[in-house]
């Protein structure tokens, strides 16, 4: 909608006058907080891509490969490389069958928790192909850590603003919690 003097409106350029910059803004703050996190925790040693998706297995407790792919958006050979990495390092545990085992470790009837690893699959097929991942207890460490040290970078950064700043911040929240979901939206 034009003004009288035919320029546009100000609420109606808005969101692609933002757009632009917002996405500036938000690339730059990921890798700010990725070279801040490496600076932090040096001795994690992951990747944010395994760091990822071990932060949404602990999400999905049980979840399949397969699963995980659809969710990150990542092509199942590059899952599977991440992952084999990650079990290799002690950090993921892989139920055959799709069983469960109780707290991810195990449980009677050695893997696959009773009847082994011929039981049913955890679509009830008996499919023994199938696997669900845990995190290990060193994987749920490594992904608490990680949050923890995000935290902390956050925390020591909106400590060196203005108040000002910091309440610009606070009241923007809710808002870049919804922008958030409305892109996770367009990917599903």
């Amino acid at each position: 909608m034009a003004s009288a003097e035919g320029n546009v409106a100000p609420g109606l350029l808005g969101h692609e006058q933002i757009g632009p910059e917002l996405a500036d803004i938000v690339s730059r703050l990921r890798r700010a907080m990725r070279r801040a996190a490496r600076a932090a925790d040096p001795a994690l040693g992951l990747s944010v891509a395994q760091l990822e998706l071990l932060s949404c297995m602990a999400e999905h407790p049980g979840v399949r490969p397969s699963q995980l792919a659809r969710m990150l958006r990542l092509a199942p050979s590059s899952v599977a490389t991440l992952l084999g990495g990650l079990q290799s390092g002690g950090y993921v545990t892989r139920t055959p069958g799709g069983l469960r085992r109780p707290g991810g470790s195990g449980g009677p009837g050695g893997p696959g928790g009773p009847g082994g690893p011929g039981g049913p699959g955890a679509d009830g097929t008996g499919d023994r192909r199938t696997v669900s991942l845990d995190l290990s207890d060193q994987g749920a460490a490594a992904v608490s850590r990680w949050h923890r040290v995000n935290e902390e970078i956050i925390q020591a950064a909106l400590a060196a603003l203005s108040p000002r700043d910091r309440a610009a911040l606070r009241d923007a929240a809710p808002a870049l919690r919804d922008l958030t979901s409305s892109i996770d939206a367009q990917a599903d």
